[in-house]
Order: structure tokens, then C-alpha cells, then sequence
């Protein structure tokens, strides 16, 4: 499915527009670049490498593949991976949302997540879920705001750099899918 539409996104200073694209392997070079810039925080993923096309592109669904774009320049990716390849859980996704470092707190990431929403209930998901590092404060009150509940943690799930950390788990039940 081809995403694009240009939508404004209030910000600090003014009104900026924002064309939402569909991640594709001709932009992937702009994604794995935000995801980098993610990976330095140690705040954003276990991952320490950017995945080449091909595994990123096998590792989520077709569709909630969303990237924002202002002046032709990404301000940041929103994507669904599968959370089981049993059919039971067919309606459920996971989300991956990262920003780019120079956009960070602008709106770009509401943007993403509701659109992403919008997206997951086109093509009939009912649950997403999201972990994030409990350090990750303005991650968890993104979703939050975007009516994500927290439901649990997983304690010491994985090291990072040779650090256990938590996984703070988040999710959203849809009001119009699998009601």
C-alpha cells in the first residue's frame, strides 16, 4: 500500500508540514539512519547493529510501515512487526517508533503513533503492544497519550552493553476492531 498524504502538525514555533510516506526500500537508508541515531541513546533497543533491508523489511508486516517527512527529510519511522506467527494472534502487532534526534519533542511522534493506529485498524489489528526501556520516559508518555495502558514489566529482560534493564510493557486495545 503506497502511504502518502500531507498533513500539518503543530509545533513549537509555527506550523510545519509533514508528508507521511510508506517505508520502502528506496527511503530504508534514511530509516536505519534514525534507528542509529536510536541505538546511541541506550534508551530506544537491545539491538547494537541497523539490520540491512531485507531483514527489516522480512521482520515487519506489509502494511504500518509509516515515515514522516518535512522538506524532504525524514523526521521519523513507525512500524508493526508480527508477535507470533500462530494465527490466534493474527490481530496482534508490535510497535517500533523512533525520531530523529533533531525532532524529537515536536509532535513528530504522536503523529507517527496515531497514524500507525489509524493504519492497524485498516488492516484489522485489534492489540498493539510496545516494550520500552523504563528509562525511556517520554516513549512510555507517548503512548500513554495515545491510549496505551501500561500492563506489566519484564524485569532484567536483556543486557545491554553489559547492563540488565527492564522492559516497561505498554498496550492499546482498539474500540472498532475485534469488538
Amino acid at each position: 500500500m503506497e502511504l502518502k498524504k500531507t498533513i500539518l502538525v503543530p509545533q513549537v514555533r509555527g506550523v510545519v508540514n509533514m508528508e507521511l510516506v510508506s517505508i520502502q526500500e528506496d527511503n530504508y537508508k534514511e530509516v536505519a539512519a534514525i534507528y542509529a541515531q536510536g541505538i546511541t541513546t541506550g534508551m530506544a533497543t537491545f539491538e547494537t547493529t541497523i539490520p540491512d533491508w531485507p531483514h527489516w523489511d522480512k521482520s515487519h508486516l506489509p502494511f504500518g510501515r509509516i515515515a514522516a517527512k518535512s522538506n524532504q527529510i525524514m523526521q521519523g519511522w513507525a512500524a508493526l512487526s508480527p508477535v507470533s506467527s500462530r494465527c490466534v494472534y493474527g490481530g496482534v502487532a508490535e510497535v517500533s517508533i523512533y525520531i530523529a534526534e533533531n525532532a524529537r519533542g515536536k509532535g513528530v511522534g504522536k503523529l507517527l503513533l496515531q497514524a500507525l493506529i489509524n493504519e492497524s485498524e485498516a488492516n484489522n489489528i485489534w492489540t498493539l503492544q510496545a516494550g520500552v526501556f523504563r528509562e525511556n520516559k517520554t516513549s512510555i508518555a507517548l503512548h500513554e497519550k495515545c491510549g496505551f495502558r501500561i500492563i506489566g514489566y519484564k524485569e532484567k529482560i536483556g543486557q545491554l552493553n553489559g547492563i540488565w534493564l527492564d522492559n516497561i510493557l505498554l498496550e492499546r486495545r482498539s474500540t472498532v476492531v475485534g469488538i
